[in-house]
């Protein structure tokens, strides 16, 4: 009996601990912000720069700026993002990022 629950005790653990799908998307949305967008946009630990694009925290924190209107703007180009195109997948992903700086 104490094997079962110490097994029991054991599988609980490991599913708490394992990240879910909104991290996995996050972290992925992560690695395609640090590939295609810190070309222009600052990180939070960054100076200032007036040449940059504000870091990701602080965009995330603006007045409506929620989920349906992130969806809605990577659906649009945005200079000079008019150079990249990300697929429906990547977006989906970098929506999930920035909604997890909203948490953090």
């Amino acid at each position: 009996m104490k094997s079962l629950y110490s097994a029991v005790i054991a599988t609980v653990a490991l599913l708490a601990a394992s990240p879910s799908p909104a991290d996995e998307a996050a972290a992925r949305g992560e690695t395609v912000v640090d590939q295609w967008c810190r070309l222009c946009h600052l990180r939070a630990t960054d100076p200032p720069n007036p040449d940059m694009a504000p870091p990701y925290e602080e965009i995330v924190k603006r007045p409506g700026r929620d989920e349906a209107y992130f969806v809605e703007f990577l659906q649009e180009d945005h200079f000079p993002m008019t150079i990249y195109r990300l697929f429906d997948d990547e977006k989906r992903d970098v929506v999930a990022y920035l909604l997890s700086l909203k948490r953090n």
